[in-house]
């Protein structure tokens, strides 16, 4: 197996190769919080599907409901694996330090590396369900893709970042060379609109959710939820009110119509969570939003009220969907984990801070440094404890 010295190597906001060691270490930190926030004998879902569950909040589901429910986990991902001396992807590193880890505390841990969008992928996820799984009481769909093929028609559909009817014109900061910079974003046409829609709404989630109870796979009582991000009003021309947020509406509407779907059929319930600002390799790639996030950091650490992805997930499970608990949502239904960031003191001082952040006093008054480094743990380099000029073992197995 090849072994050699792997050293970050990045193109702007991607990252083009991963660390397995750096990943694994990434794995385990997240074990470890989730173990310390575990309330005594709490009981939650024993059989959860996680779709889209190899990097950020998909892959934070799938340990919070092993190392706190002791649940079995079946998580669907698509990531490149290792080729010679080509590194694996990071969320390949992620899921098999995960599973191998789960294996050690002796956890029900399996995976499916398929195109989630697909026929063929639906359907083996199905036969190992039935295979190894039981019926499945908690279904996460966290799926990020730019690119969607209809699983029926075979159309592709690509998505945009893009505003909805004017250009928008803002402040953003370059990833490499951390210059703070106007950028302006052009509308999109109405294809952009639509195919953004299919790819990033929730016509793939309700598929998914009608051949598990067609395959009689749901159990009596089971729940899903789907993540998603609303975001401040300093970046909703480019979110909430642009293509994204288009289709996040459209995910927000299929909740309704799956809640009443599952409440009928198994008694069961659908949301959609919003979730908090945090690094990921799809924040890192949206204009404005990555030097929101680094004044965001800045102002929630002071007031220690900062959380990453499993910090997050291990309030929503522990406090939210474990047995005896109750799921609190807004007046839209939706699970806000932003509470915390869309306090109004928050959001004034991070609005205070973006009226006068310029390259000169970015890394003053922001925690730039801390999105950077974050980014690069997402692939497993600046990892505390790791040795980069140590031989690694790229060819991992899951």
């Amino acid at each position: 197996m090849p072994q050699q010295i792997v050293k970050q190597r990045s193109r702007g906001f991607i990252c083009i190769n991963a660390h397995p060691e750096g990943c694994a270490r990434n794995v385990q930190h997240q074990i470890d919080a989730v173990l310390q926030a575990r309330p005594a004998g709490t009981i939650g879902p024993k059989n959860v599907l996680v779709i889209g569950s190899s990097t950020g909040y998909g892959l934070a589901t799938r340990i919070a409901a092993a190392w706190g429910f002791g649940a079995k986990t079946l998580g669907v991902f698509f990531e490149r694996p290792p080729d010679g001396n080509r590194t694996a992807s990071a969320g390949y590193y992620n899921t098999a330090a995960l599973h191998r880890l789960a294996r050690e505390a002796g956890l029900w841990a399996e995976g499916l590396n398929v195109d989630a969008f697909s026929g063929e992928g639906k359907q083996q996820t199905i036969d190992l369900i039935r295979q190894g799984m039981g019926k499945v009481d908690l279904v996460v769909y966290s799926l990020a893709s730019p690119r969607r093929t209809h699983p029926k028609t075979g159309e592709i559909f690509n998505s945009a970042l893009k505003t909805i009817g004017d250009p928008f014109t803002g402040k953003t900061v370059d990833l490499s060379s951390g210059e703070v910079k106007e950028i302006t974003i052009e509308p999109a046409t109405e294809l952009e609109i639509s195919d953004t829609i299919a790819v990033m709404g929730g016509e793939d989630w309700k598929l998914w959710i009608e051949l598990l109870l067609s395959e009689g796979l749901l159990a009596d009582g089971a729940r899903t939820v789907a993540y998603s991000y609303v975001g401040p009003r300093l970046t909703w021309p480019i979110y909430r009110h642009g293509t994204i947020g288009i289709a996040k509406k459209d995910l927000e509407e299929t909740a309704h119509w799956l809640d009443t779907r599952l409440a009928s059929a198994v008694g069961g319930n659908a949301w959609v969570s919003v979730n908090k600002a945090v690094v990921t390799q799809a924040s890192a790639a949206i204009p404005v939003v990555s030097l929101y996030i680094s004044l965001l950091f800045r102002v929630m650490k002071q007031r220690g009220s900062h959380e990453g992805c499993i910090e997050q997930i291990s309030r929503l499970c522990f406090d939210q969907l474990a047995a005896g608990k109750t799921v609190a949502t807004d007046d839209g239904r939706l699970i806000r984990l932003d509470d915390r960031e869309m306090q109004d003191d928050v959001q004034s001082e991070v609005a205070e801070l973006w009226s006068r952040v310029t390259t000169e006093n970015l890394l003053e008054i922001s925690d730039f440094g801390t999105f950077r480094q974050e980014f690069s743990n997402l692939f497993g380099f600046h990892v505390d404890g790791v040795d980069y000029e140590a031989l690694a073992e790229t060819d991992v197995t899951l």
